[in-house]
């Protein structure tokens, strides 16, 4: 049972805007990339979910830039399921340099079929995530 994930990366320059602060959308990709990491440690991926007819798309994202983060720094990206039901998952997410938090979002998936109709997920993957509250 995962509670919560951690993804760990640094930052690099292509990350930065001209000031060395990560450039405020790239932190999107940071919660994509720790949202897939949760997922597939669930023991789903994008191929066994595409093959279920169920997608997970991004519904709506609250981002919260309480500080900068910068050119070079070390940063963990946890994810926390908040709420689960069968055609809705909420995460909190928020990134951290060296244990203090900086960046923070409230994220809302949905679960589609290939049509983009909203769909029950598959009691395999829900009882998974209901698992993790």
């Amino acid at each position: 049972m995962v509670k919560k994930k951690n993804y760990k990366t640094k930052i690099y320059y292509e990350d930065t805007d001209a000031g060395g602060i990560v450039y405020y959308a790239n932190y999107l990709k940071y919660f994509e990339r720790a949202r897939t990491e949760l997922i597939y440690s669930l023991g789903f991926n994008h191929k066994k979910l595409k093959n279920l007819d169920t997608f997970i798309v991004v519904r709506s994202c609250y981002v919260d830039y309480e500080k900068p983060i910068k050119f070079e720094d070390e940063i963990e990206v946890i994810s926390e399921f908040s709420k689960i039901s069968p055609v809705r998952i909420n995460l909190v997410q928020y990134t951290k340099v060296k244990n203090e938090v900086k960046v923070k979002a409230k994220v809302e998936l949905a679960v589609i079929d290939k049509s983009g109709k909203p769909k029950k997920m598959p009691e395999e993957l829900y009882k998974s995530f209901k698992s993790c509250i």
